[in-house]
């Protein structure tokens, strides 16, 4: 089997135990003939898994390995990260279920990086835990960014809806003095690059919001959009990039708007993820655009108040799951077109012979 047919490798951390975590990842893999489609290689403990299945009277069978090279990939595969016995306190963040949480993402994020995983799903983390354990990062995305080294972008994507945020984990009082020409424009021109690679959308069109009520209103409710926003979508559209804006957030996400365009750039959090969660809630993916590698989670959290009840529900997992190996697929593709493309053939220097007259009559 070669290379292009072999099943992708998933690697999935757990996120907080004491979550709907271990539930939501378990439901994702129940049916029998999952891996018939992809190999899941979990990050977690054989015992803290073994304990939540009888709680949820799952029939899971796992392949327990210390190394992700032991993987086999018609099986469910848990790195054993622990082999200690865990203290489960369901719906309770610990000290303990947040450094398994911590470990459990640096484990997986390092795989992917050596490439032992084909890309990386990340289950629900209760972020305030994870910064008083000396997490340096206010969500996965910065993680990964220091991580690889290079700048994502926040994508919450189903096939009916995509937005980016432009501005993450921050205080509101923060965003406007966070906004600027050169950040939108790079973050514009990767959200472009990455619905052509990743979605396979060709000359996709990207609709920008205004960062002030009304857009700004002309400049009576704020100038950011005259003297930032608009300046940079008016460069990129004359530069070939179909970016459009800005467009004021009270009024945009109606479906008869947004469905006219490919993506939508929102300039804060929620500006952005109020909507999206409204509209795709249970289709809902995030994920992490701009890096090198792929890596989705579902787009919701932890929620300590269903865990163990067994009425978590797993859909934004496996679609989770699913986007994340569409986007593999599609990136393999182009970069395959992109190495393969034909070389535009170059012009036969003129020597003034005829080459359709015999030789003797080019005299």
């Amino acid at each position: 089997m070669g290379p292009k047919h072999q099943k992708i490798k998933v690697g999935i951390s757990i996120g907080d135990f004491n979550g709907i975590g271990p539930e939501i990842i378990m439901k994702s893999l129940n049916d029998k003939a999952i891996t018939e489609f992809f190999t899941p290689v979990i990050f977690g403990s054989g015992k803290l898994f073994t304990y939540q299945k009888n709680i949820f009277k799952f029939q899971h069978t796992f392949n327990y390995i210390t190394e992700v090279g032991q993987v086999q990939n018609d099986k469910i595969n848990m790195v054993n990260l622990w082999k200690d016995n865990v203290n489960v306190n369901l719906g309770t963040p610990t000290e303990e279920s947040t450094r398994m949480a911590i470990d459990s993402l640096e484990a997986a994020s390092t795989a992917l990086m050596n490439g032992e995983i084909d890309v990386l799903v990340t289950a629900p983390i209760n972020k305030d835990e994870m910064l008083k354990q000396g997490f340096a990062h206010a969500g996965h995305t910065g993680y990964l960014e220091e991580k690889f080294g290079k700048k994502g972008l926040m994508f919450l994507v189903t096939d009916d809806l995509k937005v980016a945020v432009s501005t993450h984990h921050i205080p509101v009082s923060q965003v406007a003095e966070s906004i600027s020409k050169e950040k939108i424009k790079k973050q514009i021109k990767l959200l472009n690059q990455c619905l052509t690679e990743d979605f396979q959308i060709e000359r996709p069109k990207i609709a920008v919001l205004g960062l002030n009520p009304h857009a700004g209103d002309g400049g009576a409710i704020g100038r950011e959009e005259i003297e930032i926003i608009q300046p940079v979508i008016r460069e990129l559209f004359d530069n070939g990039v179909l970016a459009f804006g800005p467009f004021p957030a009270d009024s945009f996400f109606q479906p008869a708007n947004y469905r006219k365009y490919d993506a939508v750039l929102a300039m804060y959090h929620d500006q952005g993820l109020a909507p999206f969660k409204t509209l795709a809630y249970e289709d809902g993916v995030n994920y992490t655009a701009g890096l090198p590698f792929v890596r989705t989670s579902p787009d919701h959290g932890v929620a300590y108040d269903i865990a163990g009840q067994n009425i978590a529900d797993e859909h934004s997992f496996t679609e989770a799951i699913f986007t994340a190996i569409k986007i593999f697929k599609n990136r393999q593709e182009y970069n395959d077109l992109m190495t393969n493309r034909l070389q535009p053939r170059r012009s036969p220097v003129n020597s003034g012979v005829d080459e359709d007259l015999p030789r003797d009559q080019n005299h």
